[in-house]
């Protein structure tokens, strides 16, 4: 394959994802609005959202690449079969997103009150990002693997897909979820 075939390939693969990962940007944008209102009842939210989707990128970004390469190797086929390396990969990438998730609910607290500013008291703050980090989970791990499967399937090269479809995945549930995560606590207190 020449360079420029190369590259029309990758192009046409990578755009239309794209343009979908831009409306899923979007919409997390316009979640994000209406989180605004919950940011005096849990002052250190704001400080929780950038982190929180950026793990959900580099959690189930490393997934995506461990499936991606074992496509291509021939380890892992493109079905929902029992696969001890593609369920070893899932199980870690389960455990990491929930794990940094309670994480980022204790370093936001701690940061915020060394710095002397107002804080949601820390079990709130960490169950807000432990019912978003459980949600997106399981979003994140099964939008993962359907579309990186049917992608595959229809003969997209899954590397031109894992990083949008988990960009967009991640702004579009981690918002979501973020937003609903804050009701939850909001109706238990």
């Amino acid at each position: 394959m020449d360079f420029r075939t190369g590259f029309w390939s990758i192009y046409r693969e990578a755009l239309p994802i794209l343009i979908i990962a831009l409306g899923g940007g979007l919409f997390a944008g316009l979640v994000l609005e209406g989180i605004l209102e919950s940011v005096e009842r849990f002052p250190g939210l704001l400080v929780m959202v950038p982190v929180f989707l950026a793990t959900r990128g580099n959690v189930y970004g490393a997934l995506g690449g461990r499936i991606s390469s074992g496509l291509h190797q021939g380890l892992i086929n493109p079905t929902f079969e029992r696969n001890e390396r593609l369920l070893n990969a899932v199980v870690a990438s389960f455990i990491n997103g929930i794990g940094i998730s309670i994480v980022i609910g204790f370093i936001s607290w701690a940061a915020l009150n060394l710095l002397g500013r107002d804080s949601a008291p820390l079990a709130e703050l960490v169950g807000i990002m432990l019912i978003a980090g459980v949600l997106t989970s399981f979003v994140m791990i099964g939008g993962l693997l359907i579309l990186i499967f049917t992608g595959y399937k229809l003969g997209y090269d899954p590397d031109n897909l894992v990083g949008p479809i988990v960009t967009t995945l991640g702004d579009i549930f981690g918002m979501a979820f973020l937003f609903l995560s804050v009701a939850i606590i909001e109706v238990m207190l």
